[in-house]
């Protein structure tokens, strides 16, 4: 093969490499995030539990300062009925002393009510709690997981970056120049094989006489319908 040939093979590789550590990595923090998300969703719950929590509290509240204003108005109907001159004054109190009773029997059972729904909150709040306490255990531990996996990916990253940055100190400028032109629009793609003499580029059938100089890999040669330039793979025969 074409030493420039051969050169750009090794480059497109190396190229083609480093294009994929980035979403490798994106790809182990992915496995981070899911579990961080579901942690913040069991936060909101969290928060929308106290806040549920602190709505009934309020409320329970209110229905306690009823429920004395009831008593006292009960404390001042006895004490009218005391002073009562005739019958009429007597049926207004007692409707009046009826209807106060009614509502205290309303209040207490508002108040006990509120309590089994606080009561239900309170619980459902420690299920919250401990559920948010395993997720950031799990977050910990893929934490770990996560950066050992990143550390050993940008160890490689280096590796190859460096085997590439030695590859470039030798390498044609011109030949550089016209690789980096075809890359700008092919990306990663810029050298493909050939195979059952189609571009692996674009995968369209390529001529006989392409066909024959990619074969001979003496010049560099680019697919007569995408441009970009093409070597042939080494073929592998598999064992019977």
């Amino acid at each position: 093969m074409n030493k420039y040939l051969q050169d750009l093979v090794k480059l497109s590789k190396y190229d083609s490499a480093i294009s994929m550590f980035e979403p490798k990595v994106e790809n182990e923090k992915s496995k981070l995030s899911t579990f961080v998300e579901i942690a913040e969703s069991i936060k909101g719950q969290i928060n929308e539990t106290y806040a549920q929590i602190d709505d009934v509290k309020s409320k329970r509240t209110k229905n306690n300062i009823h429920l004395a204003e009831l008593k006292t108005k009960l404390d001042d109907i006895s004490r009218k009925n005391n002073e009562v001159t005739n019958e009429k004054e007597l049926k207004a109190l007692q409707l009046e002393e009826e209807i106060a009773k009614e509502q205290i029997s309303f209040a207490n059972e508002e108040i006990v009510r509120l309590d089994e729904i606080a009561a239900a909150k309170e619980e459902e709040l420690k299920e919250l709690q401990a559920k948010l306490a395993e997720e950031e255990e799990s977050i910990k531990e893929i934490q770990v997981a996560v950066d050992e996996a990143i550390e050993a990916i940008n160890k490689e990253r280096n590796v190859v970056s460096q085997e590439r940055g030695e590859l470039l100190e030798k390498f044609d400028n011109k030949i550089l120049t016209f690789y980096e032109k075809i890359r700008r629009w092919a990306k990663d793609s810029a050298v493909v094989p050939v195979k059952d003499q189609a571009c692996y580029g674009c995968y369209m059938k390529i001529n006989d006489k392409t066909y024959a100089e990619v074969i001979k890999s003496e010049e560099i040669i680019n697919c007569p319908h995408c441009g970009r330039i093409l070597y042939k793979e080494e073929e592998t025969t598999e064992e019977a």
